[in-house]
């Protein structure tokens, strides 16, 4: 695991793409895999798993228990509770909050200052007014599904699924599960349209049929649930 000094972290965070090499004929020796990146600010706390290949900026804490997955990026002030899950390929955005029992797949995006929370009705202290402890609350997480987004400053409230490549708009509360592929908005969030893998609206064709305007994706809607038609014709064959 290799640790970064703040003059280091800010070089690696400035510096344009690496020069890519021209075509070898020769076969390639097998490359070790990439340590973890760690910037000095951070707090990984020791029992915290951070997966080869994965970054942590500056004043980013990862508490025990937790499990970043090999190549996610967390960004400057990102907190990631004890026991929170996370894929791998993630982004997660300067000072976005993942607060235990969080869990999210592969690839998913947390904007900056996003908040997944864990208590459904938050007290400090019990009605008898004694300071609550971990005794006197369960916690409740959020799961996000591959290759789902959320925006910039979105609340997620726990407990909520998000489905596999849907996307929350910056600045939404989410207060219910979403669907796979559903594009949500607002306070509380509510369901606006339909989004592919590329993350743009679909265009809708013909009636229950949607297409991807930037990679020419065609989807269907059955049962109310948004699938690729690549999908669909994979159940109908087996």
């Amino acid at each position: 695991m290799t640790t970064l000094s703040d003059s280091q972290t800010q070089q690696a965070q400035q510096a344009g793409p690496a020069t890519v090499p021209g075509p070898r004929t020769e076969a390639l020796p097998e490359q070790p895999e990439a340590e973890a990146t760690i910037a000095e600010s951070a707090t990984v706390e020791d029992g915290a798993r951070v997966g080869a290949g994965a970054q942590v900026w500056d004043q980013s804490v990862v508490r025990s228990g937790a499990d970043v997955g090999a190549g996610t990026i967390l960004g400057r002030g990102v907190y990631i509770g004890p026991g929170a899950r996370l894929g791998e390929r993630c982004k997660v955005q300067n000072q976005a909050l993942v607060y235990e029992p969080a869990v999210l797949g592969d690839g998913v995006f947390i904007g900056p200052a996003v908040v997944l929370t864990n208590d459904t009705f938050p007290r400090a202290v019990t009605p008898d007014g004694r300071l609550k402890n971990a005794d006197d609350w369960v916690a409740v997480g959020v799961t996000i599904d591959e290759g789902a987004a959320v925006g910039a400053r979105a609340v997620c409230v726990a407990p909520v699924h998000i489905g596999r490549w849907a996307s929350v708009a910056a600045g939404a509360v989410v207060t219910r599960d979403v669907p796979d592929h559903a594009l949500v908005v607002g306070v509380p969030a509510r369901q606006v349209g339909w989004v592919g893998r590329a993350g743009v609206p679909l265009v809708e064709t013909a009636p229950d049929t949607y297409s991807c305007p930037r990679t020419g994706t065609t989807y269907v809607v059955t049962d109310g649930a948004l699938v690729e038609t690549t999908e669909t014709e994979n159940e109908e064959n087996i």
